[in-house]
């Protein structure tokens, strides 16, 4: 049975424990405020200044730079599956779920520049039990498309070799032409960037279904696969 020193003791580690971690939500929040001001590249000292504390005593809540960026990073990804989330959800017919992704894509990029940026500045390299590495947004979404594709390749009877490649692809040409659009505003409204965008995806798929064999009408409706969160 335990002492009631030994209590008092235990009570006040777990008080502790618990303050640290608030202190550490609370720095990480006002980081996120400094890069959406600043830029994805501020130093350490722009994040104290924020929290309103010296930077030494951002030190008392984390081990080190390193430590501090990957908490950021964290609650950066948490923020951004959250406001991806329509992606995981996809139904309707071909061409709706092409547009309702891409336009779910463009708007956070447009909204959330500075933190995307900051993402691919720090990347994770956190390990999950299995080995396998914590990537960013580009690779989650990635990994996702690859399934719903090997889904549907399934369905109609093709090959899935090409999934993955077909969804990495078509999510790098996404992501590059919209930042490359932020990066040089022009007169090209988002909306036309979108329907630009979806044009291109339902022609690349609709290729790769036709080297199959299989001719999808692209506004019939599509039942959705139920797949996980990646």
């Amino acid at each position: 049975m335990p002492s009631p020193a030994s209590s008092r003791i235990d009570g006040r580690t777990t008080r502790w424990a618990g303050q640290r971690e608030r202190r550490r939500r609370e720095f990480v929040e006002a980081a996120l405020r400094a890069i959406a001001h600043h830029g994805p590249g501020l130093p350490i000292e722009r994040i104290a200044e924020e929290a309103g504390v010296a930077r030494t005593r951002l030190y008392k809540h984390f081990a080190d730079a390193s430590d501090i960026h990957r908490a950021i990073a964290s609650r950066v990804v948490e923020l951004l599956n959250a406001e991806l989330a329509p992606l995981w959800n996809l139904h309707g017919s071909p061409r709706e779920m092409i547009a309702a992704a891409i336009d779910t894509h463009t708007r956070f990029l447009s909204e959330r520049r500075h933190l995307y940026l900051y993402l691919g500045m720090y990347a994770l390299s956190q390990r999950d039990p299995d080995g396998d590495a914590v990537n960013d947004v580009k690779t989650t979404i990635g990994q996702h498309l690859t399934r719903l594709f090997e889904y549907y390749l399934t369905t109609f009877g093709l090959r899935t070799l090409v999934a993955q490649p077909v969804a990495f692809g078509l999510v790098g040409m996404v992501d590059a032409t919209v930042a490359r659009w932020l990066d040089e505003p022009s007169e090209l409204r988002r909306d036309e960037l979108v329907g630009l965008l979806s044009r291109w995806v339902w022609a690349i798929l609709d290729d790769t279904l036709r080297s199959g064999g299989v001719e999808l009408d692209p506004d019939a409706g599509l039942s959705a696969p139920d797949l996980p969160f990646p």
